[in-house]
């Protein structure tokens, strides 16, 4: 623990409060993962409590891996090892995958991601409102459902109208449907978690008396059912330490609650309020603007910082003079300040302002050294996730059907692709038998290559040869998987169905090919990498980490070390840049017109606060007087946020500068 002299008395004070409710309210900027880390490794150095005994909860994967690599670099890596140190969704994974038999599931249970729910609401709406044609959109109806999974109970109207009934139908089918399926989804690993340890509680003991000191980070983004699991562990030693800063609260549309971290019932509060990133100016700008929340845990951020630089504004004609001023002054700064191009972000409120920057930064012509480079580099936050192409999703999903053969959403995807002549007729046919005979799909694939179905099935000759090779293909892999090593067996099941040839026949273009083959090759290597990593190695495991990790896959990704980033105030989170952007500030935008009336000023406002706190040395405001809305071009007014900066700390200058 020689770290410890570089800690700040407020921090220092966090550290050492180890016993009971401690609520340390950390400012943006102000060093709470240091805090956390120092925290961990002080109660194991001083012998208060075994690496096991530690419980740390956070948000993002990215979190989680830099906690562990700096808590390792205080203690070492086998001490830091033994602390359970992950998101919120994997400490429930792992639960489940050891106790999730007392409610009724198997341990191979998969996971099913977003777009796996909705295609099984679509189907149980087609089922209850006994339509086969087009449904009308079903998104109010899946909003209705996730927010019930996210509150852990579906919420009740004094007065409910038929869609609300509807809904609530639904919510319970797709409970049921998922059972059946022995599937869970994102959600409902926290659910069950909750449920299990309700149901249960000498399980809860167990857990109760493993993790006696447990540490939240970023408490402000827990929703109802991560706050009742937190006060279930914790209720057993009540030592529970959560970190957070609820100016920085700004995922209520998901379902996140303020209240959870304004109305912690603490022992102690400490507060970081010693900024280690931004200007003065920054800072004063920041806090004058969270300062109108009524809602919120007085604090001010402070720097010791003297150098300062006045926050920059402009006011462009319209979004394209506001492009072209945001680009030039870019060149400006990099040159007469000789920084990277990774030093600069653009950030903003919603993606669909980020497409004009994108055509300017790609014709713009830039100097390196001695030649002009046409194109400035820069990468967008958000994209399409690995696990989301469809190549990918494939080859997961003929994971998941070995891993666990009633996971009927992964067997619909597959049983056709390789194309086996099994027509969406065949198809209508087969769960029609299912539901009939309240039997799984794959059973019932099962049986009909063992001859128990003829005529029920009504199948073509090349339907039923393909569900026999189908079936029979599976066996093998099976047979295999208790002969060879997991991934040797798995690349043999997919070389003998041909996917690599069936995916790269779906594209026409010689890059595509090889980009989807690719990708098909990545996953089998990182089949091969975890089964080498991992001491019990299996498919359930593998999938559901992949699905709850999507880092795994970075090493994928192609992206410029050098360049600009390209994100909105939400992606920003978290990060910091030299040099910010931030554009569209207009009323419609920032504060955002829907968002607004769904959840209110002040979590807007946090939002803006959030953008602004990301900026280290230089802030450029800018906004246009008019911008392109519904297709044509109408006034906007400046965002009324803007008006709660004091002019004494902003630059105002004309949008153009040469």
């Amino acid at each position: 623990m020689s770290k410890l002299h570089t800690l700040n008395k407020e921090q220092l004070k966090a550290v050492h409060a180890t016993e009971g409710r401690l609520l340390v309210l950390a400012g943006a900027g102000s060093g709470k993962t240091s805090v956390l880390t120092m925290r961990m490794a002080h109660l194991i150095s001083s012998g208060k409590a075994l690496p096991e005994n530690i419980l740390g909860l956070t948000f993002t994967n990215k979190a989680a891996k830099e906690m562990k690599q700096r808590l390792g670099e205080l203690i070492g890596a086998s001490l830091s090892r033994k602390v359970m140190l992950c998101t919120f969704h994997s400490f429930c994974m792992y639960i489940l995958r050891l106790e999730i038999e007392a409610l009724g599931y198997t341990k191979n249970f998969s996971l099913y991601d977003e777009r796996d729910i909705k295609r099984l609401i679509t189907h149980l709406a087609r089922e209850s409102l006994e339509h086969e044609s087009e449904l009308p959109s079903l998104t109010p109806t899946i909003d209705q459902i996730k927010q019930a999974k996210t509150q852990g109970a579906f919420s009740k109207k004094e007065t409910p109208n038929w869609h609300d009934s509807f809904s609530e139908e639904l919510f319970h089918k797709l409970q049921t449907s998922m059972r059946a399926h022995n599937a869970v989804d994102f959600d409902s690993l926290l659910t069950l978690t909750v449920e299990l340890f309700e149901t249960f509680p000498q399980v809860l003991e167990k857990y109760q008396k493993r993790f006696r000191y447990i540490m939240i980070d970023e408490y402000q983004d827990t929703n109802p059912i991560q706050y009742q699991l937190a006060q279930a562990i914790a209720s057993g030693s009540n030592n529970l330490c959560v970190v957070g800063d609820d100016d920085q609260s700004i995922y209520g549309w998901r379902g996140a609650s303020i209240e959870n971290i304004l109305n912690f019932k603490a022992d102690q509060t400490i507060k970081l309020e010693q900024n280690y990133r931004s200007t003065t100016s920054i800072l004063e700008a920041a806090n004058r603007v969270i300062s109108k929340n009524e809602n919120r845990h007085e604090k001010r951020l402070w720097t010791s910082k003297n150098r300062t630089t006045p926050i920059e504004i402009f006011h462009a004609p319209d979004e394209e003079e506001e492009v072209k001023s945001v680009v030039n002054r870019m060149l400006k700064i990099r040159q007469e300040m000789n920084l990277k191009w990774s030093d600069f972000a653009i950030l903003y409120r919603s993606n669909t302002l980020a497409r004009p920057f994108e055509s300017a930064l790609l014709k713009t012509m830039w100097q390196k050294e001695d030649r002009w480079i046409r194109g400035i580099p820069y990468q967008i936050f958000g994209g399409t996730e690995m696990t989301e192409k469809s190549e990918v999703k494939d080859v997961l999903a003929y994971m998941r059907v070995l891993a666990n053969p009633l996971d009927q959403e992964a067997l619909l995807r597959i049983i056709n692709f390789p194309r086996r002549g099994i027509s969406d007729k065949t198809l209508d046919e087969l769960r029609k038998l299912s539901k009939e005979g309240q039997k799984p799909l794959f059973t019932i694939l099962t049986e009909i290559k063992e001859g128990v179905f003829s005529n029920e099935a009504h199948l073509t000759r090349h339907a039923l040869k393909g569900i026999t090779s189908f079936i029979t293909q599976f066996d093998l892999a099976k047979q295999n998987l208790n002969k060879y090593s997991l991934s040797k067996a798995f690349t043999q099941f997919m070389e003998t169905i041909e996917i690599k040839k069936a995916v790269q026949d779906e594209v026409k273009s010689d890059k595509m090919k090889t980009f989807k083959g690719e990708n098909i090759d990545f996953c089998l290597e990182l089949l091969k990498s975890y089964e080498e990593e991992t001491s019990s190695p299996s498919l359930p495991d593998f999938v559901s980490s992949t699905l709850l990790d999507q880092s795994k896959f970075q090493g994928k990704k192609k992206e410029h070390k050098d360049s600009v980033s390209l994100m909105t105030f939400h992606s920003a989170k978290g990060l910091e840049f030299p040099v910010c952007f931030l554009i569209a500030l207009e009323d419609h935008l920032i504060p955002h017109e829907k968002s607004l009336k769904e959840s209110g000023i002040e979590e807007e406002r946090r939002l803006f606060y959030v953008a602004i706190t990301r900026a280290k040395e230089h802030l450029i405001l800018s906004m246009a007087q008019k911008r392109d809305r519904f297709g044509k071009a109408s006034a906007s007014a400046p965002s009324r946020f803007l008006y709660d900066i004091p002019k004494s700390l902003l630059n105002i200058t004309p949008h153009k500068i040469f």
